[in-house]
């Protein structure tokens, strides 16, 4: 198992899609057959943001935790269930011109991922114009060295949706992109 594997995940291919519930902060990521591999969802009513995540099965793998209070710009921790140990850190670089998301190690700090808006027009267009939400999400995913790994492209749909592609996951965990998506829905209210 390497470092940034989470125990009771297994993330084998390379497209995913995530699909929120109607009603609140809740999804689910399934395979390219259809199968769920992992469940999150936000709870309600806590001080900080907080993400329980399970496998396909009701089983917690991991957790989503932010750092501080209403933590729109701030730090989200991805904790091991099993282990407790945190084992990477999502965080904002809150600009009303572009979003940009980083995957970093939980202990040194070390970027792993990039994940960014497609440019300040949409951007802009999707905060601010009337019906500017439904502009679906396209979000390009880089390693530390500015090299392709995938992309989160949002669907119009009544729920949100993304497809997500993998195509190097080398360097960069799997388990953390597939949350990121999630929690960068959650928090963004998109």
């Amino acid at each position: 198992m390497g470092k940034y594997e989470i125990a009771g995940v297994n993330l084998n291919d390379d497209e995913y899609t995530v699909v929120q519930s109607m009603i609140r902060n809740k999804y689910r990521a399934e395979d390219a057959a259809g199968n769920v591999v992992l469940r999150g969802k936000q709870k309600m009513f806590k001080m900080k943001e907080e993400f329980p995540f399970t496998d396909g099965d009701g089983t917690e793998v991991f957790t989503v935790k932010a750092g501080g209070i209403i933590d729109v710009a701030g730090n989200y921790v991805l904790s091991d269930a099993q282990t407790g140990e945190e084992v990477v850190v999502l965080d904002n670089d809150f600009s009303i011109f572009q979003d940009t998301w980083r995957v970093r190690d939980a202990d040194t700090e070390e970027v792993l991922a990039k994940i960014d808006s497609r440019g300040a027009l949409i951007t802009l267009t999707r905060h601010y114009l009337p019906l500017g939400w439904l502009i679906p999400h396209k979000y390009e995913i880089t390693d530390a060295e500015g090299g392709h790994v995938g992309s989160i492209e949002g669907r119009v749909s009544l729920k949100d949706k993304y497809d997500i592609t993998i195509d190097d996951a080398s360097s960069v965990p799997k388990e953390a992109i597939i949350a990121a998506s999630m929690v960068i829905d959650a928090i963004q209210g998109n």
